[in-house]
């Protein structure tokens, strides 16, 4: 279904069996899904597993959705349609790399992955040695599907969710051709998310991994719970998991520092390399995947823009410091921040072709503890809330480029600060608005802006370059829902509204 070939433990059962297509056989189906090999071990189910993360990007198409992508205008390019169409708000009329569709697929390939690994666990004779793949398994599987009700359907609200279109969860191998599923509500969706992150969590061993950063640990399933829990506004247990990530280490360990001089003198190529490389401690949780968004998001059509740049990094925020990501490019046509190096795997040794990847970090220290931030202020603990965008602030901003130093006295966020700065005596809401202008900036390039915009209704306006056309989207745009792939609507699941 993708342009890019993609490998995976259960080979391609899960593209035709999930998405009702008519090609196969009950002889296809009784097949073993490893397609070389009986799962049947522990070591198997773990090998099993590394197929339960969605190998592809989202990022292309959130971030061109977002407000952190502006036109770069016609000598830029016409732009490819994974970045042109989501910029107008459109539906990506392509299915291949980097595309909404192919991450509809690449879920449900792993909840397929997972799902055949819970039920080896579950006929196995020996259950109690298979307690850690179940925990990764059932953490793997919620995840999946909490990205795909969060894309695919309207954002959890209490107050719709139980009537609002959710997408189909599945919790079992296919094993028929054309079977039949529901989008059941985003209501149902979330409870069997809650019950697989809540079920799986405690079971998981960190020491079984060869490599943690690309499985489900400790911290990085509770990351993942910070996250769920803020969008469904249940801030006590944002805050419950994300003690948990920090339990016993440094919060400061956890946050990419991009204010000292270190840091300051590395190479861009380096730059790249740290920001999604498996030492990193900020990273929780890192998967390859697919994807030519390394090479291209400097130099898509629609992305940091010189208005931008200006509002994002060079104007003031409530810190008075002055921010300290390091932009390149020099032009307007390939600003960037250095954070994704492409890995390209050539098909034979001598080949001059193959597959391009990246790495992209699902979970971060710095998302944690800004979800924590959040969290604090909504539940009105704004000590605490200021205290955790205190310790953000630390790593993130100095006096100047000429002066890189960050200054407690001058730059600590105090409540005066916040009251100035965004002009408004309601508190909350300043620690909240902070808050989002934090992350804003952070995850430029990384397309988590697109979930704050989802989680609080926030509009988006694009504009041409040329300032004759206006692309508006509404708190309540149809468009804010991506759409189905086609496949599926024309097996019978509704579409989304247009």
């Amino acid at each position: 279904m993708t342009a890019m070939k993609t490998k995976t433990k259960i080979g391609w059962t899960a593209t035709f069996l999930v998405f009702f297509s008519v090609i196969g056989c009950q002889k296809f189906l009784e097949t073993p899904p490893d397609m070389r090999t009986v799962i049947d071990d522990p070591q198997k189910v773990s090998e099993l597993l590394t197929s339960a993360y969605p190998r592809a990007n989202y990022i292309t198409f959130m971030e061109s959705l977002s407000d952190n992508t502006g036109d770069k205008g016609p000598s830029a390019g016409a732009g490819t349609a994974v970045n042109r169409d989501p910029w107008m708000f459109q539906d990506v009329q392509n299915v291949s790399t980097d595309s909404p569709v192919n991450y509809w697929y690449a879920c449900y390939r792993a909840i397929a992955a997972a799902n055949q690994a819970l039920k080896v666990i579950a006929e196995a004779d020996n259950p109690a040695d298979y307690v850690s793949q179940k925990g990764e398994a059932l953490v793997a599987r919620a995840y999946a599907h909490f990205m795909l009700v969060t894309l695919f359907a309207r954002a959890y609200d209490p107050l719709t969710a139980d009537t609002d279109p959710g997408i189909p969860y599945v919790t079992e191998p296919e094993d028929a051709v054309l079977k039949k599923y529901e989008r059941h509500t985003v209501s149902y969706v979330y409870d069997q998310i809650e019950r697989d992150l809540v079920e799986g969590l405690p079971l998981i061993d960190d020491t079984r991994y060869r490599v943690p950063k690309y499985h489900f640990t400790r911290a990085a399933a509770n990351a993942f719970a910070t996250r769920f829990y803020l969008f469904k506004q249940e801030y006590e247990k944002v805050i419950e998991h994300a003690n948990n990530v920090f339990s016993g280490v440094s919060i400061v360990s956890l946050i990419r520092t991009v204010n000292t001089a270190a840091f300051r003198s590395m190479e861009y190529y380096a730059k790249q390399q740290w920001h999604t490389h498996f030492e990193n401690p900020a990273n929780l949780l890192l998967v390859e995947a697919g994807s030519i968004w390394g090479r291209s998001y400097a130099s898509y059509r629609y992305g940091i823009t010189t208005p931008l740049l200006g509002e994002l990094f060079f104007g003031a925020n409530v810190t008075g410091g002055t921010y300290a990501y390091m932009v390149y490019g020099g032009t307007e046509l390939v600003y960037n921040i250095p954070k994704f190096r492409e890995h390209f795997v050539t098909t034979t040794i001598n080949a001059e072709y193959g597959n391009p990847y990246n790495m992209i970090p699902l979970f971060s220290g710095d998302e944690v503890l800004l979800n924590r931030a959040e969290a604090y202020a909504q539940m009105g603990d704004f000590d605490r809330s200021i205290e955790d965008l205190n310790t953000f602030a630390s790593q993130k901003v100095y006096v100047s480029q000429n002066n890189p130093v960050y200054n407690p006295a001058q730059h600590t966020i105090t409540r005066a600060k916040l009251r100035s700065f965004y002009g408004s005596d309601n508190l909350k809401q300043n620690l909240i608005d902070a808050t989002l202008d934090f992350k804003r900036r952070e995850f430029v390039h990384e397309g988590l802006r697109w979930f704050d915009i989802l989680r609080h209704k926030l509009p988006v306006i694009h504009q041409t370059a040329d300032r004759r056309e206006t692309y508006v989207l509404g708190p309540n745009d149809p468009q804010r829902l991506l759409q189905l792939p086609e496949e599926v609507v024309l097996a019978g699941i509704q579409a989304n509204p247009r």
